[in-house]
């Protein structure tokens, strides 16, 4: 699939609202890629934290979509939406973009929203990428998010899917 602008379907506002916005000089997309907001030190974590519960909430289904067909940013960004709020019928489409891999950078966000999903669905997904991408030592970029997800979902569900991972 490739990649399509939000303000090609009619969703132009959407990068500005959900991906660019600034908090402490950076866009949303990088705070989240960094984990800069789980800093103690990080005096805009209250605030960044409260907008992106409040977003994940306030986004339609639509919007979503739009950050979902376009680049890696977007994509990030739309994951840690719909896992924020827990948003499952993303599930299937979370899911295939995590197996075909397209684009950096957004797959430990697939992984993050699929183990906010929590259900033995979303530690099949997890479990079919690794089965994927563990034999392939040259593709070494989601497995330890999606390994880290599966054993969070293992512990939750009380199963032990990621035994044989590790």
């Amino acid at each position: 699939m490739s990649p399509q602008h939000p303000e090609k379907v009619g969703y132009g506002h959407v990068i500005e609202s959900y991906v660019t916005r600034m908090y402490g000089g950076l866009p949303r997309y990088l705070v989240l890629n960094s984990g800069r907001y789980l800093s103690p030190r990080w005096w805009h974590t209250t605030r960044f934290t409260r907008h992106l519960i409040n977003d994940a909430a306030a986004i339609n289904d639509e919007e979503l979509e739009a950050l979902l067909g376009y680049e890696w940013r977007s994509r990030l960004t739309a994951a840690w939406l719909i896992g924020v709020d827990r948003r499952d019928r993303f599930r299937t489409r979370i899911g295939d973009l995590l197996l075909a891999s397209e684009v950096c950078y957004s797959g430990a966000a697939y992984c993050f929203a699929l183990a906010r999903l929590g259900t033995p669905a979303d530690a099949e997904i997890l479990t079919a990428y690794l089965d994927r991408y563990l034999p392939r030592p040259d593709l070494d970029y989601d497995q330890p998010a999606a390994l880290g997800a599966l054993l969070r979902l293992d512990a939750h569900l009380g199963t032990h899917h990621a035994d044989r991972f590790t």
